[in-house]
């Protein structure tokens, strides 16, 4: 008997596990099929609060999973593309948004076989995932994962035990059943514990509905789990945010209090709530819920929905004050003050699809190429810099620097890395290549920045000053490479297709003048016009900004191959 418990138990893992998949790969497929397009609703987003929930809506409603939802609005926070307020709205929209899923399973999932429609599908899609163009693998991923969703409950409602064949089942749930308010509380802290347990409130709604479906619990017991399960999805954001900045922390924690205000108040009010879900239920043909089970899951996708669009209601004129009240439970980090060394895009770890993995190490690498560029221009003021102090601040700030560049670097690759390791597309590879250049590069120039600040600062020890056509030339060199570094600072911030000509042409500029300054330095050598110490900082001085600018240069180019395949 024990051992056919145990087997018993294996068949319902089993069951949520093809169902957990199938979410999974519909969620993922979607993203990838939608593409650019999420992030650009994403980032686009504006302090229009009904906008923001709309956003929230429509986003988990694509993508089939909420907490997905809330992890890029974290990253998107962390990166600084959204503010608190804009968040809590869009999180708002999200918790509506999962609703969908429950609709999806009551009026699909328990009104006939779904499997006679699921196994088809998953038959249909099943050529099209070995098809080499990238968009109709993704749809038939979409295809083959909202199948095995189907499967995956089918497989539950007939894993889960009947309650005639175990009444000892009833008989246990059935003592809680007239507990009241500590019932409800009991069974409200089982969905959050399920939620946290599976990582997915949308499988835990399809396990309450199977449940109350076989007729293990009643309605109100259902609808309490619903509202721990609306607690425990908050858990992924919370543990995301972790790693996170500030503000990002204090995002995924008005997640939380925003779902915990909801189930505050509605526990308040919760059987008076409850009477009349099931009176809107029986109204609309659905049968009371109190009286027949089968009325239960369409009654429980009701209640759902109406309990999340009357907490965001109630709470979407309180934005302001629940960023307030955030911003006092997750006080700035004394060592943070988003500290210079800390990663801003790519903190919180993978998302679900490399797209949006590779979409968050862009802009990373973006912000990157602004370092260096900020760099540059530090060099550009050693040159004029006379006073001991300053000169000797501003070059510690350059070493310092050039220490972070190389620690940025091995970060943004070790991320990188991580995202090689999964499943990517012929395109997504090459994007990946040409980003693990796109870093080299950018460090590159760095370290460049660097020598040409230690050639300055040997000048400076020797008391060697730059005057006349010497300096006349090095402003007009630096000049032209802060040019080549102005075209990549703007290619990296373009969303659009990457032209690197503008750029090779400039190199070709630098190139001529280079090699001017390189027949003049030898004539001016020649006649004494400087001592020789001089002329080899000026030789390795102008030698360093042509490097410098190939650097430039190169990160143009391996951004114009990245947008090729984008």
């Amino acid at each position: 008997m024990m051992n056919y418990g145990f087997v018993d138990f294996l068949r319902l893992l089993g069951s949520l596990a093809v169902f957990l998949f199938g979410m999974k790969l519909m969620s993922e497929s979607l993203q990838k099929v939608a593409g650019n397009k999420l992030r650009a609703i994403l980032a686009s987003m504006t302090a229009n609060r009904m906008r923001g929930v709309l956003t929230g809506i429509l986003i988990t409603t694509l993508i089939q999973s909420s907490s997905a939802t809330i992890v890029m609005i974290v990253s998107f926070v962390n990166a600084g593309l959204l503010s608190l307020l804009e968040s809590i709205s869009v999180v708002m929209g999200a918790n509506i948004g999962t609703t969908v899923t429950a609709w999806i399973i009551s009026l699909f999932g328990f009104k006939f076989n779904i499997t006679q429609i699921a196994l088809p599908m998953v038959g249909l899609a099943l050529p099209v995932l070995f098809s080499r163009v990238r968009s109709r693998k993704s749809w038939g991923e979409l295809v083959m994962g909202f199948g095995l969703l189907f499967i995956g409950l089918e497989f539950l409602k007939t894993s889960v035990p009947d309650v005639s064949s175990n009444p000892e089942v009833l008989g246990w749930l059935s003592q809680y059943a007239h507990m009241g308010y500590l019932g409800y509380i009991l069974f409200m802290l089982i969905g959050t514990l399920l939620t946290i347990l599976i990582q997915s409130s949308s499988a835990t709604m399809a396990l309450t509905l199977v449940m109350c479906n076989n007729g293990w619990i009643n309605f109100d017991m259902a609808a309490a789990m619903v509202l721990g399960e609306n607690l425990g999805t908050t858990i992924t954001a919370n543990v995301a945010a972790l790693v996170a900045n500030t503000n990002a922390r204090r995002a995924a924690r008005a997640h939380l209090l925003f779902n915990l205000v909801g189930v505050v108040w509605m526990l308040i009010i919760f059987p008076f709530f409850l009477k009349s879900v099931a009176f809107l239920t029986e109204d609309l043909g659905g049968g009371n819920p109190f009286e027949t089970s089968n009325a239960i899951p369409v009654a429980l996708a009701l209640f759902h929905t109406l309990f999340n669009v009357l907490n965001m209601l109630l709470l979407i004129g309180f934005t302001k004050t629940l960023a307030r009240i955030v911003t006092r439970l997750v006080p700035e980090r004394k060592v943070e003050a988003e500290s210079a060394f800390t990663l801003q895009h790519i903190k919180i770890g993978l998302l679900s699809t490399p797209e949006a993995s590779l979409y968050l190490a862009r802009e990373e690498i973006s912000l990157f190429g602004q370092r260096v560029s900020k760099m540059f221009k530090d060099v550009q003021d050693l040159m004029t810099e006379i006073p001991d102090k300053k000169f000797e601040l501003r070059f510690q700030r350059l070493e310092s620097e050039e220490k972070i560049c190389d620690g940025i670097e091995i970060e943004i690759a070790n991320y990188l890395t991580k995202v090689g390791e999964t499943r990517l597309s012929v395109r997504n590879s090459r994007v990946l290549s040409s980003m693990f250049k796109l870093i080299d590069n950018i460090e590159s120039i760095g370290d460049s920045c660097y020598n040409i600040a230690r050639a300055f600062n040997r000048a400076h020890e020797q008391g060697i000053t730059f005057s006349g056509k010497p300096l006349e030339n090095l402003e007009i060199l630096f000049s032209l490479v802060d040019d080549t570094i102005q075209i990549m600072e703007f290619n990296l911030k373009t969303e659009d297709r990457v032209d690197a000509s503008v750029a090779r042409k400039k190199e070709e500029e630098i190139n001529v003048f280079r090699d001017i300054l390189k027949t003049e330095h030898l004539e001016n050598l020649e006649k004494g016009m400087y001592n020789y110490q001089k002329g080899s900082i000026y030789n390795d001085i102008f030698n360093e900004c042509e490097r410098l600018a190939d650097y430039a240069i190169n990160v143009s180019e391996s951004l114009e191959s990245v947008s090729a395949n984008l």
